[in-house]
């Protein structure tokens, strides 16, 4: 085949053997790749708890991986989620990916327990399995720097040995698979790092046409005001945000108590370029959204900056830099750590001061003092305190730097979002607030059902090419649907994609029904249907009503093909070519 290789690699780590998958060339057209594949595999699975050992654990390429298709350097990270206890799958830039494309290979299927911690080393030559212990102590930097791998390294740090369920993986130290506690996921394996360094070139049916869908999305991209404008995510990063969250009122404040922050002027995207930074991109990446310090640290994008600011009520920008530093060396996922602070602060009547949020941040690394029980998300932390209603979450994970309040599509996005409280299984913020490609009102439910549906199938297929979602604020399926059939030489057409994009996400509900999760669950807090946001001069911020919510999500239900109570029906799995488990 052209684009893709045709071998999975399969690896035991309690054997220490590997061997390769095959998959048909119909599962590749019906599934693409990355994030396709890695729910095709896991639904072929036995149904297992999430730290059984034979729970696979995954990485994914996708076809256009390691062409000249421009943003397609990402790999899906995916496994079942100790935090979240259903489907979950990352897109992490870096080099990964290119380096596993290149190694000869689409994927990399891991089950089993190591004896002792290991690293998994992957080249062109095969695999070797190699002696992990003496980096536990390590922060992520300095366990990076001792192991000095060559090519791309994926490695957990000190909180996912220490149980941690919202436990990141990093990537070439600048890159995170952050949610959904997928570095756990490797610690329970005792899986301390993978390493790849292949060196080949996938094969390309007709570069000259790719040749020219690539002119195509590069025209269009630096057209985009929002990727690489003055103030676009290309200078700034995706703090570029920072500023139009906060005026638009909805920016999470005092654990979602408020949508508005006082002192947000002085925090934005800004205030951390006149600290001094730099861009850099990811492999096969053009946009560069992702910034450095002038001594080489991460950059907080604008997750990071709005919740370890307003989430907590925080003014200090020296300390949202530290916290952020701190959760890469401790490999954590900052979004979580921030709301889970948060949620600390609220159960406890207490306004964390700078030191404090440094110190519990510290504590969760180590799992000791409050931070043993902080570690274990916001759910269960507020549950065992007695005040679930504290926890800001849908499905088990915290929710990110985005009012629903503000934009109804997005209220209804991260209530029907198969990973959980998540913004980007359709990002609504697109036409809510970016306005692109067309506005619409975003404190309305008018249309937003089918929109979101719509938008979940677009991004299910981008996870599966393995292509950066941003690349979409400017360019189209359309052009990808060109790349991709001038790289594997299959004809795909946008309807195609679409096709598959339902199946892809139809078959995590699928998943997630099997992993116990039901329709109810696709729901929000009670406060935003009781609390008024922050209003402000132009506009008022009120709750969101329940009932248009509801009906809303009834809505969903249908254009989903669910069944009333949101459930998977057989007969839409046999329309999508699914196989359905009794």
């Amino acid at each position: 085949m052209n684009g893709w290789t045709g071998k999975i690699l399969r690896v035991d780590l309690n054997a220490r053997t590997s061997d390769i998958l095959s998959l048909s060339e119909d599962i590749y057209r019906q599934y693409i790749g990355g994030r396709g594949l890695a729910g095709y595999i896991l639904r072929q699975s036995p149904l297992l708890p999430w730290d059984d050992p034979q729970m696979p654990l995954m990485l994914f390429t996708g076809p256009l991986t390691g062409t000249a298709a421009p943003a397609s350097g990402h790999v899906i990270i995916a496994a079942r989620s100790p935090l979240t206890d259903g489907v979950f799958d990352e897109s992490v830039g870096g080099a990964l990916g290119t380096r596993l494309k290149a190694a000869g290979l689409d994927g990399l299927v891991i089950t089993g327990m190591g004896n002792t911690w290991t690293g998994l080393e992957i080249n062109d030559d095969g695999v070797r399995f190699s002696d992990a212990t003496h980096l536990l102590p390590l922060s992520i930097s300095r366990a990076a720097k001792t192991l000095n791998a060559t090519g791309s390294l994926a490695m957990i740090g000190p909180a996912a040995h220490r149980g941690v369920r919202f436990a990141s993986v990093v990537v070439d130290e600048y890159f995170a698979a952050a949610r959904g506690g997928l570095g756990l996921c490797f610690a329970q394996k005792k899986l301390k790092y993978i390493s790849v360094n292949g060196q080949g070139q996938p094969r390309v049916a007709h570069a000259d046409v790719l040749s020219e869908a690539r002119e195509d999305i590069l025209r269009l991209t630096s057209a985009s005001s929002i990727l690489q404008g003055e103030n676009g995510i290309s200078r700034l990063g995706t703090a570029a945000l920072f500023d139009l969250i906060h005026t638009r009122r909805m920016m999470p404040t005092a654990n979602f108590r408020h949508t508005f922050f006082a002192h947000a002027t002085s925090l934005n995207a800004a205030a951390i370029r006149d600290t001094g930074t730099s861009g850099f991109e990811c492999a096969g990446c053009h946009i560069g959204c992702r910034r450095k310090s002038a001594h080489g640290k991460p950059v907080p994008d604008y997750e990071t900056l709005a919740h370890f600011s307003a989430l907590l009520e925080n003014d200090s920008l020296e300390i949202v830099l530290a916290a952020n530093a701190l959760c890469g060396e401790l490999g954590i996922d900052p979004v979580s750590a921030a709301s889970v602070l948060a949620c600390y602060g609220e159960i406890n009547n207490q306004k964390l001061a700078g030191d404090d949020i440094l110190r519990l941040l510290e504590d969760i690394g180590a799992g000791t003092g409050a931070g043993a029980a902080l570690g274990q998300g916001s759910v269960r932390y507020a549950r065992d305190a007695g005040r679930p209603e504290c926890a800001m979450t849908v499905k088990g994970l915290e929710l990110p730097a985005y009012d629903p309040r503000g934009a109804y599509g997005l209220a209804l996005g991260y209530a029907v979002s198969t990973r959980g409280g998540c913004h980007l299984r359709s990002y609504p913020l697109s036409h809510e607030i970016l306005r692109k490609p067309v506005a619409t009102d975003r404190f309305s439910f008018s249309g937003k059902a089918r929109i979101i549906k719509i938008a979940e199938d677009q991004n299910a297929v981008a996870d599966s090419l393995a292509v950066c979602r941003h690349i979409f604020l400017a360019a189209s399926m359309a052009e990808y649907a060109r790349a991709l059939e001038a790289v594997t030489g299959v004809s795909f057409t946008v309807a195609d994609l679409s096709l598959v994009g339902a199946r892809i996400s139809y078959g995590e509900r699928i998943l997630n029904a099997r992993f116990g999760l039901v329709g109810a669950d696709d729901d929000l807090p009670e406060r935003f249907f009781t609390d008024a946001g922050t209003s402000g001069p132009a506009f008022d911020v009120p709750p969101i009503d329940r009932e248009s919510f509801l009906a809303a999500r009834r809505r969903y239900f249908t254009v989903r093909g669910l069944d009333a109570d949101g459930m998977p029906r057989r007969e839409m799995a046999d329309e999508l070519e699914l196989v359905w488990n009794d």
